[in-house]
Order: C-alpha cells, then sequence, then structure tokens
C-alpha cells in the first residue's frame, strides 16, 4: 500500500493478509497509528499473524526488496486484471495507492504496461481501497494454485 490514508482500510487488508499469508508493505507516509498501543486499542487480534514492513518510500522498497514481478492496481490502467496477459506468480507484488489519489503518476508511467485494473461501472469512481486488494489478492492466489491455504473446511469431513 502506496501512502494508505484510512486505517480501517489498512485493517481489513491486515486481516486478508493474516488470512493469506501474504505479506503486507506500506509505504509512508500513513495517514494513522500502528504502534502497539494503537493495535491494541483497535482490537486487531489478528495483527500478529500479518508479515508487515514499513518503508519511508519506495525507493527504499525497492534498494531493499528488488521487486520484479509487480502489477500495480490502478483505475487508470490500459487493461483488465482478467486479461490472459495477466498471469500472476508465486512471489508476485501487488501494488495499491492510496484512497484520494491512488498511486504516483510517476510509478504508473514507469510501469505503464504493468497496470491493471477492475471492471467497473464507467460513473463510478473507484472501488473500495481493501476490497480491490481482496479481489486482487485472491484473484492471484487462485491463478497460482492457493500455496500454503487449506482446502476444505469442517463440513468437508462428511457427517
Amino acid at each position: 500500500l502506496v501512502e494508505p490514508e484510512i486505517p480501517q482500510n489498512t485493517g481489513n487488508i491486515a486481516r486478508t493478509c493474516a488470512a493469506t499469508g501474504a505479506r503486507l508493505h506500506l509505504i509512508e507516509p500513513l495517514g494513522f497509528d500502528i504502534s502497539e498501543k494503537a493495535v491494541k486499542r483497535a482490537g486487531l487480534d489478528y495483527w500478529h499473524l500479518v508479515d508487515l514492513h514499513v518503508w519511508h518510500d519506495l525507493d527504499e522498497l525497492f534498494g531493499s526488496e528488488k521487486p520484479e514481478d509487480i502489477w500495480l492496481a490502478t483505475s487508470k490502467g490500459p487493461r483488465s486484471y482478467t486479461d490472459p496477459a495477466v498471469q500472476f506468480r508465486d512471489g508476485c507484488w501487488l501494488f495499491f495507492g492510496k484512497e484520494t489519489a491512488g498511486l504516483p503518476e510517476a510509478f504508473r508511467l514507469q510501469y505503464s504496461q504493468r497496470c491493471i485494473r477492475i471492471p467497473i461501472r464507467a460513473e463510478a469512481r473507484c472501488l473500495n481501497l481493501s476490497n480491490s486488494v481482496a479481489i486482487l489478492a485472491y484473484e492471484a492466489l487462485k491463478q497460482t494454485g492457493f500455496p500454503g491455504l487449506r482446502e476444505a473446511g469442517e463440513m468437508a469431513g462428511g457427517t
């Protein structure tokens, strides 16, 4: 998440990451406090399951992690995430921008061929950030065979 602003969205996204084993990278500035005290006060009982990394900016992240297989989620994207050419691989990176402005324009232009969008009605501005993350995270997981996730619920026992 690049410069997320709304704590509830990031909390929902963190829960998705906790449930799926996806790493959560937050690019500062953040529009909220994620100190241990703030997390406890918010009642985020799953926070310990989140593999969280916080970076000062995109340059620090790219200098340290060196992500290569990246996808940028943006309502301005030239193609849908359902395009057959959009193939998520295990270990790929999904980037999402802040709620009020999306991803920085220079970042989108640098990776314009890796920009994807979720189809919505022309009259709608965009989806909620946490919903967008869930949609694309689960599409990436589907395409990679849901690595590390349980395949069946308790009803599969057959009684």
